[in-house]
């Protein structure tokens, strides 16, 4: 239970999108996992530079999915649908992340459960080092959700 086959039914993300290997623990509100996707070379956020430390904001917010996954596997339902709305607080202690060797930790604790709105602190390690932090907010069951139309406004005569 709770390798990248479990973590790929909890989550929309799929294929090479799916940065998670493994759940390492997990419970009522916090989640920790596992992650190599960083070294690889297919890794869908990595550009012509590698792959920037900014991206771990990314796998915070797969953390929180897999955690809301697992929360409602639990309860016998599937998770809502949800859209990342704000990130905050937002430290980087590196640059890049595609030259570190191993797993990185990515570590997730819910701060507040509002229903439809999340809001969760996120943390990713490597070994003993701390690589990024901040705190992400979540609004749940709005799936497809299209920007609004720019507004019209009046031609100048």
């Amino acid at each position: 239970m709770n390798d990248r086959a479990d973590i790929l039914a909890l989550i929309p993300h799929q294929g090479a999108m799916c940065l998670l290997d493994r759940v390492l623990s997990w419970d009522d509100e916090r989640i920790e996992c596992a992650a190599a996707s960083h070294r690889s070379p297919d890794n869908p956020l990595r550009d012509g530079a590698g792959l920037r430390a900014l991206h771990l904001c990314e796998y915070g917010a797969q953390a929180m999915a897999v955690h809301g996954g697992l929360l409602a596997r639990r309860a016998g339902a599937s998770a809502a649908p949800g859209l990342l709305v704000s990130l905050r607080a937002v430290r980087l202690h590196v640059a890049r992340i595609d030259a570190l060797d191993g797993e990185l930790r990515i570590e997730a604790l819910r701060l507040l459960d509002g229903g439809q709105a999340l809001q969760y602190a996120f943390k990713a390690w490597h070994r003993d080092a701390l690589l990024a932090e901040g705190r992400a907010a979540v609004m749940q069951g709005v799936d497809g959700v299209a920007p609004a139309p720019a507004p019209h406004l009046p031609s100048n005569p």
